[in-house]
């Protein structure tokens, strides 16, 4: 996210009602991005699809769920949380890290499938919308 050092500079130069704005932008991009991947894209950032279901647990689904889209539950969950100087988006539910890492860290063999991160796209489309968002404060 090299493209976003000037843009992030420039913020530095805005109060601190402007900058949670700019972050609380910035988390929304990143959250929809997320939302788009579970519901639609089924890949990680970098544009992998994800592995699909073991048979064994295919067989368990009923024909509308899909990767991360059983119960609409994950995608439900997502939020974006501004701290200070940082933008967060995740979801509190304890599974939510699986899906992201895979569950080979505690023992459980199901593969990673990222949700949350940035692609080539989005970081266009975030530095767009930040673009914006200085443009209006500064005109």
């Amino acid at each position: 996210m090299d493209g976003l050092q000037p843009v992030l500079a420039a913020l530095s130069g805005f109060g601190a009602a402007d900058r949670r704005e700019a972050l609380e932008i910035m988390g929304g991009v990143a959250e929809s991005a997320a939302r788009r991947r579970i519901a639609e894209d089924k890949e990680d950032p970098a544009g992998t699809p994800w592995p699909e279901w073991s048979e064994k647990y295919a067989a368990t689904r009923h024909e509308n769920q899909s990767l991360l889209m059983s119960e609409g539950h994950l995608i439900d969950s997502l939020q974006t949380v501004v701290s200070g100087d940082t933008a967060l988006v995740g979801s509190p539910l304890v599974y939510a890290a699986i899906h992201q890492f895979g569950g080979e860290p505690v023992g459980m063999a199901i593969p990673e499938r990222p949700y949350l991160g940035l692609s080539s796209e989005d970081e266009v489309d975030l530095l767009s919308a930040i673009e914006d968002f200085v443009r209006s404060k500064i005109e």
